[in-house]
This record gives C-alpha cells, structure tokens and sequence, in this order.
C-alpha cells in the first residue's frame, strides 16, 4: 500500500514539470508555480545567472519568446500539398528551441552530456551558456535583451554578418522581447 502511495505522489509530482505555467506573462507567478518538491524555476535560474552572467529577466524572456515555457516544444510541421504533414523547417526542440548541433556543441564545450533540452533546469543552462557566448564572440553586453535576442535567434554569425537587418521580424521579435525582458525585471523586484 505504501509504495502505490509513492508512485501516486510521483506520478502527480512529475506531471506537474511536464505543464506549462498558467501565467507565463508574470515572472513571480511563474516561479510560484514552479517551485515545488520536483523542481525549483528560480532556483535554477538563479543559480544560471551566477553561473554564466546573464540576468534571470533575460533568461527568462528567451524561454517564454522560443517555447512559450512548453517542455516538448517544436516548430510545426510543413504541409506537403496543403494538408500532410511533412517535415519541420529545422531542428529546434524543447525549452530552449536549441538545434540539435549546437545543443550538440553545448554539450560538449560543457561536459554535460547527459543534459536535455526538455528539462528545464538543463534548458535555462543552455541559455545561459549561449549568452554568455553572445558575449564573449559579439561583444553583446549581458544587459542588452535587443542584441542578445538577435544573436540568438540569428546564430553567432549570422548575427555578427547582420544577417537579422534584412528579416523584419527579428527586429520585430527583438523588440517584443526587450519589452518582455523589462517587463520580467519589473516584476522580479516585487516577488516575495
């Protein structure tokens, strides 16, 4: 009887990482939903933050604009003839949206070879980590979610060749995000 208990409360603790938060706009509700015996959003974030530099708004601000904080996250599939599914324009998956190479790349420029792109304290690390090195290889300030934005969405070199001037939405996308960053920053300073 004890052990059903056990793989009950589990069951019930785990099915608990694999949702999204309800309130993905409001970074405090966020971490309240998420802090739980299973896993502790903040605490990882936070612990990220010290790790790599990169302020806990912007990390934040990146997982909500690649997945919308869904754990399996994938860009939808192209419709051959209008209407079958067919392939997916790249390889972006999970939390992060990182594509398998250079999630590839993480691994081993860090060791963690056992991380995944759906568990979100590996995710966030993953962010991290990439803006850590949008950093160091453009220069990009770690309180700058504008140019961080861009170079994650356009790559570290296709950032550095201006590649994102000539695509309208990734100045869009950039200037979504620094309101969300801010917005994130705001709230954080008022979270108990």
């Amino acid at each position: 009887m004890r052990s059903v208990f056990v793989v009950a409360l589990l069951a019930v603790g785990l099915a608990g990482c694999a949702t999204a938060p309800s309130n993905t706009r409001n970074a405090c509700a966020i971490f309240e939903q998420k802090d739980g015996l299973f896993n502790n959003w903040r605490r990882a974030a936070e612990k990220t933050e010290r790790e790599y530099g990169v302020p806990v708004p912007i990390l934040m601000a990146t997982m909500y604009t690649e997945s919308g904080f869904e754990q399996r996250a994938r860009p939808p599939r192209k419709k051959l003839l209008g209407f079958i599914p067919w392939k997916r324009p790249s390889t972006a998956y999970g939390y992060s949206q990182a594509l398998d190479g250079t999630w590839e790349g993480y691994q081993r420029s860090t060791g963690r070879y056992t991380a995944r792109r759906t568990n979100f304290a590996d995710a966030i690390r993953f962010i991290g980590w990439y803006h850590q090195q949008s950093h160091i290889k453009n220069g990009i300030d770690y309180n700058d979610p504008y140019n961080m934005y861009l170079a994650y969405h356009s790559g570290h070199k296709g950032y550095e060749r201006g590649a994102w001037r000539a695509r309208p939405e990734a100045t869009r996308g950039a200037k979504r995000f620094t309101e969300i960053t801010y917005n994130y920053a705001r709230q954080l300073q008022q979270c108990p």
